[in-house]
């Protein structure tokens, strides 16, 4: 054994404690030397996965989990990235670079944004992602450390589609990749000794993605929940599930009844938000009537009006940048608040209000 000299000891049953903390010395030295080294780690991880398993059966299960492997390798190959163990509905990946990684689980998404244009809303894949760059060991295929459950706690703290990263990450990446970063605070994260800070990464097209909207008539402001399919209505609950994921709702009792159930969608494709109308009321988007079950496409700035009762405009957050100190300069978003009372589960139609 070699650290900057050579070292022979005797039979193991023959060393004093002296020597077998020497020996301790040296072999961590050398384990540091040969397998420690600097990587960006990624976990991947399918959002709601039990009660899918649950609902569907196993078959379905297994299938979304393969559909999910599918994805990763589609998405990170061209960026070098490598699947290095699954479990479950999990994945641990590993990249040569923050760069690379970055854009890899960007791709990721996306692909995943694709895919569930195909299916049904029960049926749509969600992941949430986690990332984070520091030492670990690995002598190859093999990666572990300190670092892997940091970073696997990382991703279990992030939301339905959201990439969450640890400052080490965010310091590695260029001025172009920190403008795309905002800042979540320090985390409590499980399994892990002291809080950390965290920023999650603003993965579309700002110009083409609302991320927000505001409700004219009551002011309110929801921030949109990265889904690749939200549905808005004034309905809260059907059948013991969520109905809409922003329920809508009127100051007026009679007006918020020209609201439907179910009143439209907004469809994330590649090019940004399509909403589609589920009502056979007139709903509008700029001043134009749309009819029900047509795409149409929503960006910022855009006015959606509901049956002349309620105006919805297409927001999208500030992120300001970062500072010298990476410091990531961000306006945040107002919290969703309730907007609707809860009521019982209703049929899909009922007199004298739309579907």
């Amino acid at each position: 054994m070699t650290s900057g000299r050579e070292s022979t000891f005797g039979p193991l049953d023959q060393l004093s404690m002296t020597e077998i903390i020497r020996l301790q010395g040296l072999l961590q030295q050398e384990l540091t030397r040969r397998f420690e080294r600097q990587m960006l780690l990624v976990f991947s991880d399918i959002v709601g996965s039990m009660p899918y398993f649950t609902r569907f059966g196993d078959a379905a299960g297994r299938q979304l989990q393969q559909l999910h492997f599918d994805l990763l390798d589609q998405g990170i190959g061209p960026f070098q990235g490598r699947v290095v163990d699954t479990a479950g509905d999990g994945a641990f990946l590993v990249f040569p670079s923050v760069d690379s990684a970055v854009r890899g689980v960007v791709a990721v998404q996306r692909l995943v944004s694709h895919a569930n244009l195909s299916r049904a809303r029960a049926h749509q894949l969600q992941l949430r992602m986690g990332l984070h760059w520091g030492p670990v060991l690995t002598d190859g295929p093999a990666v572990s450390g300190d670092s892997v459950n940091l970073c696997s706690r990382v991703a279990a703290s992030a939301a339905a589609g959201e990439i969450r990263l640890t400052r080490e990450v965010f310091q590695e990446l260029g001025s172009a990749g920190r403008m795309q970063c905002r800042a979540l605070g320090v985390v409590e994260l499980k399994g892990v000794r002291e809080p950390t800070d965290v920023l999650a990464l603003d993965w579309h097209d700002r110009s083409q993605f609302p991320s927000q909207v505001r409700i004219e008539e009551t002011r309110e402001v929801i921030d949109l929940p990265l889904q690749d399919i939200i549905t808005f209505g004034r309905l809260r609950e059907h059948e013991g599930l969520p109905a809409n994921d922003v329920v809508l709702t009127h100051p007026d009792p009679q007006m918020a009844r020209h609201i439907s159930r179910w009143h439209f969608e907004l469809r994330r494709r590649i090019d940004g938000f399509w909403m589609r109308s589920l009502s056979d009321t007139v709903t509008e988007v700029n001043g134009r009537p749309t009819p029900k079950g047509q795409d149409v496409p929503v960006k910022p700035g855009d006015r959606i009006r509901l049956a002349g009762a309620l105006t919805l405009v297409a927001l999208q957050s500030s992120l300001f940048g970062a500072d010298d100190d990476g410091q990531t300069m961000f306006r945040p978003a107002l919290s969703a608040r309730p907007a609707a009372e809860s009521g019982p589960a209703e049929p899909a139609a009922e007199a004298g209000a739309s579907p």
